[in-house]
C-alpha cells in the first residue's frame, strides 16, 4: 500500500531511476521539489525540457553541445593534432579540470560490453576512424577507465588504428596522490611499476 498520492510516486519512481539515485534518495528529491516555490519548480522542469531539445552531439567529437559545434572545437587554440577518446561526455569535464590537456576530444558515448550486448557499432568508433583517416591527428589518447570493458575499448581501437600510423597512447595508471603504498592493490601497484618513468 503507497502512503503517497499517485503523482507523487511517480515523481519518486522518475527520481529512482536515474543512475546512482536509490529510492531513499529519490523520495528526498522528490520532497525537496515539492517544497520549491512554484516558479522554481517551473523553471526546474523548463531547464530539463529545454535541455533535452537544445543539447545534441558534435558533428566533429560528439560532445554535447546546444550549438552548431562544441567549445571545444570551435576553440582555435587548441592542438588538433591530438585526440583524446572518452567514453562519456561527462570525462571531457573532468579532464578538462586538470587543465593539462589542450588536444581535441572523441566522445565513444560507451564502451564495448558484450554481456550488455554494446558491439562496436553501438558506439562512436567509425566517426573517430573517419577523423583519424583525414590525416590531420598525429596522436590518438585512450582514456577510457581502467576495467575491463574499458580496457577491451582501448585495444579494440588501438588495432583499427594502426593502418593509419598514428600513435596510440593510453593514461597512465597508478597509485592515487596523498595514498599509502600499503593499502594500494596488487593490480595497481603492477600498473605503477609497468608505467614507471624517469626523474
Amino acid at each position: 500500500m503507497s502512503f503517497f498520492p499517485a503523482s507523487f510516486e511517480e515523481l519518486i519512481d522518475r527520481f529512482a531511476a536515474l543512475p546512482g539515485i536509490g529510492r531513499k534518495s529519490a523520495q528526498r528529491l522528490a520532497f525537496h521539489v515539492l517544497g520549491l516555490p512554484e516558479g522554481e519548480a517551473e523553471a526546474f522542469a523548463q531547464a530539463i525540457l529545454t535541455a533535452r531539445q537544445s543539447v545534441h552531439t558534435c558533428p566533429i567529437c560528439q560532445n554535447l553541445t546546444d550549438g552548431e559545434i562544441c567549445a571545444i572545437c570551435a576553440d582555435g587554440k587548441r592542438d588538433r593534432s591530438v585526440v583524446c577518446v572518452v567514453a562519456e561526455a561527462r570525462d571531457v569535464a573532468s579532464l578538462e579540470r586538470s587543465r593539462e590537456y589542450n588536444g581535441v576530444y572523441h566522445v565513444l558515448h560507451g564502451v564495448l560490453s558484450p554481456m550488455s550486448h554494446v558491439g562496436p557499432d553501438d558506439i562512436r568508433i567509425t566517426e573517430l576512424i573517419k577523423r583519424v583517416s583525414e590525416g590531420e591527428i598525429q596522436e590518438v589518447i585512450m582514456a577510457t577507465n581502467p576495467d575491463t570493458e574499458g580496457d577491451a575499448t582501448a585495444m579494440y581501437i588501438s588495432r583499427l588504428l594502426k593502418p593509419f600510423g598514428v600513435r596510440v597512447t593510453r593514461l597512465a595508471y597508478g597509485i592515487p596522490v596523498g595514498s599509502n603504498l600499503e593499502f594500494t592493490d596488487d593490480a595497481t601497484l603492477v600498473r605503477a611499476l609497468e608505467g614507471r618513468r624517469d626523474m
